[in-house]
């Protein structure tokens, strides 16, 4: 069965598996800056949040990274990650120009090689960006929370995404 999303009512098809709570969060390299890299994998130890979006420069995409940076300040036991596949120039630009905390909410790029989006199951292969997703990581791995937002316009459930956050941090 083919896995889909929608953009602005047009059906997208999705690459990869649909995870779900109680999955291992697959691993997966993205890009810190043009040089640099981040595993998955490496993140483990505290609970996180995975907040992927489409292009850090559309307005849904800026307020939900706006908004989670803000919850980061509230939520110091949880780690914040933006992912998308803008380059990492064009995200460092964003964060700068929006107040974005580094510290408090990490930008990810999935450009490269779209590992990310082929192993968590939201890579939009025809327009070659991700689809609007979140996970919520416990500190060992395992997914506690899975969203895939059907609409990429539309807004992931934030209240949903932060009470399952604060359950795991304690």
């Amino acid at each position: 069965m083919t896995r889909s999303c929608t953009l602005k009512g047009k059906p997208l098809a999705l690459e990869g598996p649909e995870l779900k709570p109680g999955d291992p969060a697959p691993d997966a390299t993205l890009k810190k800056t043009l040089v640099d890299t981040l595993k998955i994998s490496e993140t483990n130890g505290k609970t996180r949040i995975l907040s992927v979006v489409p292009s850090l420069d559309t307005p849904v995409c800026a307020q939900q990274t706006k908004r989670f940076n803000e919850e980061a300040a509230n939520l110091p036991n949880v780690d914040f990650y933006t992912v998308s596949c803008d380059l990492p120039t064009g995200m460092a630009r964003f964060c700068g120009t929006e107040g974005i905390d580094p510290e408090r909410m990490r930008v990810l790029s999935d450009h490269m090689d779209t590992s990310f989006g082929r192993a968590f199951g939201t890579l939009v292969p025809e327009l070659r960006v991700e689809c609007r997703a979140v996970f919520v990581l416990d500190a060992k791995g395992t997914i506690r929370y899975a969203e895939y937002v059907p609409e990429i316009a539309d807004h992931p459930d934030y209240d949903a995404v932060l009470k399952t956050a604060r359950s795991l941090a304690g």
